[in-house]
């Protein structure tokens, strides 16, 4: 279902626009300093501010240096993003993530752990690559082929993929309920990491004077995390007993992302609704690099 999601995202992205970003990729690079740089340092100075347990704030840290997950595309979309920008930055992080995380790692945990203790799962990470890169690719075939079809298909895989974390959320929450008695500062952290992953990534694209869509598409991006590969890395990595202080802290940091995703998306569309016209100005390019989408309009004709 996931790939089938995001070949509908491919399906809101113009070729010409994708590969715009990849000869010049001034937002990328943005993505890839919010990514890399902001989210692993936030995740050292919250573990050193609350004083958690040492194996607690090593999977905090794991967090912070995962890459950019899928669910930052469909996100992107409702909140009237930058897809071609959303869709590169995703892949672009999972790819420098082969060695960036080991990196990221080595820096900030040897305070509490030898790194080299740490399973970095390439194989999944590759397969994450996989999962994005081929159907987006194919959704970009489609929209180049097929513009009109194209935007019903993105109407139906919008929708669906809204359905689906939240889906993945309740359900995690479910089968993992004996797991939620943990230390009450992982509770906090979690709440804390990803609002400020959002208003981070925001401040540094509005600072490197992106358009609005692209900091809103910056800002998704930074605060949501690929949760599912940092999950992975902590079952491979720590003892059945370590598990239990642990375990859930990448569920809880999924379910609060998406409490913040949804809060940022109703009041970007409490914005839009007051200030719709103001928006439409406003929202223009304030540089080469702030070219829009308008994959969203999907009551647009396609052009001949």
């Amino acid at each position: 279902m996931l790939a089938l999601v995001m070949f509908s995202m491919g399906c809101t992205v113009e070729i010409k626009k994708f590969w715009g970003h990849i000869k010049r990729p001034w937002g990328i690079a943005v993505g890839f300093l919010c990514q890399f740089g902001i989210m692993p340092l936030t995740a050292f100075v919250l573990s050193l501010a609350f004083n958690i347990h040492p194996v607690q704030a090593v999977v905090v840290i794991i967090m912070g240096c995962c890459p950019g997950g899928t669910s930052s595309n469909i996100l992107a979309y409702w909140v009237d993003g930058d897809m071609d920008l959303s869709l590169s930055m995703t892949t672009c992080s999972t790819l420098f993530a082969l060695g960036m995380m080991p990196l990221c790692l080595y820096v900030y945990t040897k305070k509490w752990v030898d790194s080299n203790a740490i399973v970095i799962p390439y194989d999944s990470i590759g397969i994450s690559l996989v999962t994005l890169v081929v159907p987006v690719g194919i959704g970009m075939g489609v929209n180049y082929k097929w513009p009109k079809q194209a935007k019903r298909i993105l109407k139906i895989g919008s929708i669906t993929g809204g359905i689906l974390i939240v889906t993945i959320a309740v359900v995690g929450g479910v089968l993992y309920k004996g797991s939620w008695t943990i230390d009450p500062k992982l509770w906090i952290v979690g709440t804390i990491f990803p609002v400020v992953g959002f208003t981070m990534g925001f401040l540094l694209a509005t600072m490197a004077n992106l358009s609005w869509s692209r900091c809103r598409t910056v800002a998704v991006e930074t605060g949501m995390q690929n949760t599912q590969l940092c999950s992975t890395i902590v079952q491979l990595s720590f003892t059945p007993q370590q598990l239990g202080l642990i375990f859930t802290f990448p569920l809880i940091y999924s379910i609060f992302q998406i409490l913040v995703a949804i809060l940022f998306l109703i009041g970007y569309q409490i914005y839009k609704r007051i200030c719709g016209k103001k928006l439409a100005v406003d929202d223009s390019p304030v540089s080469p690099y702030g070219q829009e989408n308008d994959g969203f309009d999907l009551g647009e004709k396609p052009k001949d």
